[in-house]
């Protein structure tokens, strides 16, 4: 039991950093330049927590097989969700009397789902991954919530049902991190390290795929790149200070 609080109490913080950067965006919507500018820092941040806290766990274990299985799986799922997720968007889009764009929002709930299940597994590899991953979560979510909100915005639906779009969206990751870390903490080390090797592969298509892909649909200067390795920079001296 005091796993499960501590796992949802961390998750909050995600959880929270999700609703304030759409209360953000209600306000007053970020430039693209500052958007550009988060998603290089978060996607350095995601980046740094693969490299430095979960990367070390998973190689010290010395089991490529169940490394292999693992990541395998992590790649298959991480495409196929891209490409249902791209169906569903395409049918909306041919759909014009559509309300709620159903692709994208789809697209962020399995995002969540699988965030929520990664911070499950940080906690369940030893509470420095896990609180690492949250601060990581925490700035992606920020920018989640604020480029969600946005293209809600855009499309007339209100202030209110966008908000409360965005409150059942965020719950997700909470909700997954407690399944998450129910189920984690039975396994045993083989399969942990199946579940590591698929959470580092689904963390790594984050980076590549989602957030810098986002982040270089903007114009970039010197800055924005120097912002992806601050990101970098700044888990890796928490983490060395954590341990």
């Amino acid at each position: 039991m005091d796993l499960l609080l501590h796992t949802l109490t961390w998750a909050l913080i995600p959880t929270l950093s999700m609703i304030v950067g759409a209360v953000i965006a209600l306000i007053k919507p970020p430039s693209t330049a500052i958007r550009s500018i988060i998603l290089h820092f978060a996607a350095g941040v995601v980046f740094s927590v693969v490299a430095v806290e979960l990367l070390p766990d998973i190689v010290k274990k010395h089991a490529p097989l169940e490394i292999t299985i693992g990541f395998t799986a992590g790649v298959a799922v991480m495409l196929f969700l891209r490409v249902a997720s791209r169906r569903i968007a395409d049918k909306d889009d041919a759909n014009a009397d559509a309300e709620l764009p159903v692709g994208l929002l789809f697209g962020i709930a399995v995002d969540l789902i699988l965030d929520g299940l990664l911070l499950g597994i940080g906690f369940a590899a030893g509470n420095s991954e896990g609180m690492m991953l949250a601060f990581a979560l925490s700035l992606e979510l920020l920018t989640l919530g604020l480029a969600t909100t946005a293209t809600l915005r855009t499309k007339a639906i209100t202030k209110t049902r966008t908000f409360s779009v965005i409150l059942v969206l965020s719950s997700l990751l909470a909700i997954a991190s407690i399944i998450g870390t129910t189920l984690l903490r039975r396994l045993d080390n083989n399969a942990l390290e199946i579940v590591l090797s698929f959470g580092l592969a689904a963390l790594l298509y984050l980076v590549t795929e989602e957030l810098l892909v986002e982040a270089h649909e903007e114009e970039e200067t010197p800055f924005h790149t120097a912002s992806f390795f601050l990101g970098f920079l700044v888990l890796l001296i928490l983490g060395m200070v954590a341990h």
